[in-house]
């Protein structure tokens, strides 16, 4: 995939505004962390021929299968009418409304988007989706209707359908324009069984596998039991979603491809306002939501020993000024990411807790890697400029939490970024929290400001030390060469090697 081309901000004008815009995956992002070759492996007797699984009814759909209606080429969405699902005794499970289309715009890819800001006093409308995770609910738009190739894509708000029952599914006359409708009894779907496993859920948006989106296994992953070690594997594709990761501990979310495995949304703070937090109540008609879902594609609550593998992972809201994460970890517990693509541009990745980053690209341009970590370890990642900004913004709650740790990373840009545009980190300003960054044995590209730091505002503490504030040994250019560190802010400080022992590997950072 290609990036987008993006404006730079001249430096004068970034302590006033951020933003820019988002890129696709970049077909050859020159990443460092690219898995090498393994050796061959000798030969091994053959072993008997395990039983295949028997056939699945192709007519049985995933319980989160968009429904697909067929409809004339060039087709358009009426403005009145709905779209009505009711189970097997004539009780209506979901319904989505044409005419809550009035407060959304349709983006040219199809996505909707509201027209106003979703915030705590919005009412809700079926152009938003109930998310469940264990048990609490995200509350954010979606995208319930989309006219494809193949007709209008009809998506259920989640967790309405169950497994292994019939429905039946109407639609109003001028739903679609022109379209006569579909009456009661004239279409039903039925849906699978439960998966087999409980220890692996498979994913595949073609229907083939026990789930059609990586949220429907994440609910069901959750009611598996908050300990019940799951891991989601998902196919190829790319997941037009967002997410929400409630009270489940031991999850792992595997892609089959680091760069062909995507999941993707478009999603800031101008839609759905602040970082998001989940709600007790489901969202009804006409009433105040009370809990905005955030402005982020990924909102993981509560959840310890959570980890993302082998995936792209973006927030595609693509405009100057914005912030926009991909992933808001809000846990005091633990999560990994390996080898995945994060992308953004403001705001990229927000976390808590302990957080372990490897081989992973990250992608950004102002802030784009923040938060209130006790500690959160970048090794072996490359760090990437989308535009003049900073990297990091640390509001870590102590003293003497290690914060944000850079260990062996290649901190670089992309083409057209103007050179020494990009500071290492800048501070929040805030006197109660603590600016908490350190860079070793980074590798760093010319887009690196020399004074390294931001200043204004001054950071907290305003004399670093090797215990605390912003702290780097070891810098090097991208070929290797020791950098010249002279022009380096005060308000940064150079560990000697001593020093830097407390953040020289994993062990280290993050102990046993």
């Amino acid at each position: 995939m290609k990036r987008f081309l993006i404006a730079l901000l001249p430096l004068w004008l970034l302590a006033a505004a951020c933003g820019g815009n988002n890129p696709e995956t970049p077909e050859n992002p020159g990443n460092p962390t690219e898995k090498p070759d393994t050796p061959d492996t000798p030969d091994t007797p053959d072993t008997p021929d395990t039983p295949e699984e028997p056939p699945v009814d192709p007519s049985l759909v995933c319980i989160d299968a968009p429904l697909l209606l067929e409809v004339p080429a060039g087709a358009e969405l009426g403005t009145a009418g709905s779209i009505r699902v009711y189970d097997g005794l004539g009780v209506e499970v979901d319904a989505i409304d044409l005419a809550d289309l009035a407060g959304v715009t349709v983006r040219s890819d199809g996505q909707m988007i509201p027209k106003a800001q979703i915030t705590t006093e919005t009412l809700y409308t079926t152009t938003m989706d109930v998310v469940p995770s264990g048990s609490r609910y995200r509350i954010i738009h979606y995208t319930p209707l989309r006219l494809t190739e193949k007709g209008l894509e009809i998506k259920l708000h989640s967790g309405v359908l169950d497994f292994g029952k019939e429905y039946t599914v109407t639609v109003d006359a001028g739903v679609v324009k022109g379209h006569s409708g579909v009456v009661a009894g004239a279409w039903t779907v039925k849906t699978k069984a439960k998966p087999a496993s409980t220890s692996e859920l498979k994913v595949n948006a073609d229907g083939s596998a026990d789930f059609c989106t990586i949220q429907g296994a994440v609910t069901y992953a959750g009611k598996l039991g908050k300990a019940t070690a799951v891991t989601i594997s998902v196919a190829d594709g790319t997941y037009h979603e967002t997410l929400f990761i409630r009270d489940k501990n031991n999850l792992t979310i595997r892609g089959n491809s680091r760069y062909r495995t995507i999941l993707s949304y478009a999603n800031n703070e101008s839609w759905e306002g602040g970082s998001g937090a989940s709600t007790s109540t489901k969202g009804r008609p006409g009433r105040a939501i009370g809990t905005s879902g955030g402005r982020g594609i990924i909102l993981a609550e509560n959840c310890d020993n959570l980890v993302f593998e082998d995936l792209t992972m973006e927030n595609t809201f693509g405009e100057l000024k914005g912030q926009a994460e991909v992933i808001y970890f809000n846990s005091s517990n633990k999560m990994a990411i390996e080898n995945c693509v994060l992308l953004s541009l403001q705001d990229t990745f927000l976390c808590k807790g302990t957080v372990y980053v490897h081989k992973s690209l990250i992608a950004g341009h102002c802030d784009f890697i923040w938060g209130y970590p006790k500690v959160c370890l970048f090794e072996d990642c490359e760090i990437r400029a989308e535009a003049a900004g900073y990297i990091v913004q640390a509001r870590v709650p102590n003293a003497s939490d290690k914060g944000f740790v850079f260990l062996n990373c290649k901190l670089t840009a992309f083409e057209g970024v103007k050179a020494g545009s990009m500071f290492l980190a800048r501070s929040g300003g805030d006197a109660k929290v603590f600016d908490n960054v350190t860079f070793i044995g980074c590798a760093m590209d010319a887009v690196i400001a020399p004074a390294g730091w931001y200043t204004n505002p001054a950071p907290n503490p305003a004399s670093p030390s090797a215990a605390s504030g912003w702290k780097e040994y070891g810098s090097t250019d991208l070929s290797g060469r020791k950098l010249d560190l002279s022009g380096r802010s005060r308000s940064g400080h150079i560990l000697t090697a001593a020093e830097a022992e407390a953040f020289s590997s994993r062990e280290a950072v993050l102990g046993n």
